[in-house]
């Protein structure tokens, strides 16, 4: 036997190389896993954390809709989520790593995505909000709710318009009435020197 050691000895050193050599690729797809989640995290304007037990796999396809495309909704586990949490350097979430997780990543309008994620509860009672990030904060599942309670960025913009227009008539309104009367007085000037001019 090479180096004087047992059979038994040899074997387990094999038995221990195969299995660091099966254990690299789990451990290199977890840390891709980290890093993609990482980076949903530091880019997502917020991350609402939902509990997904009991939903099918076609319900979930329907939630990613309902969502939209600036929305990611993705099943992560909660070691591996968590350990992102804290590389994107947020806290305060920890509690809400348990159970089943889903996250959803919010790049475009936030309320938008708390009504979808509301409306979806509330149509499909297993999908359980349980709270999130918005702005850099922890939020409470409830204060999703008043979230999704807010009006849409669409219906805002199309208020703030509508606000605009009206005034922007007003504004024009009254840049023109100083014009008409200028104009009226410098008409009535006009006629008042083509008199005195007949007179004289």
């Amino acid at each position: 036997m090479p180096y004087g050691g047992s059979a038994s000895t040899v074997i387990s050193l094999e038995q221990r190389e195969r299995r660091d050599m099966a254990d690299k690729p789990v451990r290199a797809d977890k840390a891709t896993a980290v890093a993609e989640l990482t980076e949903h995290f530091r880019k997502a304007g917020a991350t609402v954390l939902t509990e997904y037990r009991g939903l099918t796999v076609a319900q979930l396809t329907e939630l990613r809709r309902a969502l939209g495309r600036d929305t990611t909704y993705t099943v992560a586990k909660n070691t591996l989520a968590k350990r992102a949490a804290a590389d994107a350097g947020i806290t305060g979430i920890d509690e809400l790593f348990t159970g089943p997780t889903a996250l959803t990543f919010v790049s475009g309008d936030v309320v938008e995505a708390a009504k979808g994620l509301r409306d979806f509860a509330k149509a499909n009672p297993k999908l359980v909000i349980k709270g999130g990030i918005f702005e850099g904060r922890p939020i409470t599942a409830d204060e999703v709710n008043k979230l999704a309670d807010l009006e849409s960025r669409e219906v805002l913009l199309a208020k703030l318009a509508g606000a605009m227009k009206g005034n922007l008539s007003k504004a024009a309104a009254l840049f023109q009435a100083p014009l008409a009367k200028t104009a009226r007085l410098a008409a009535a000037l006009q006629e008042k020197r083509e008199k005195e001019g007949q007179a004289a």
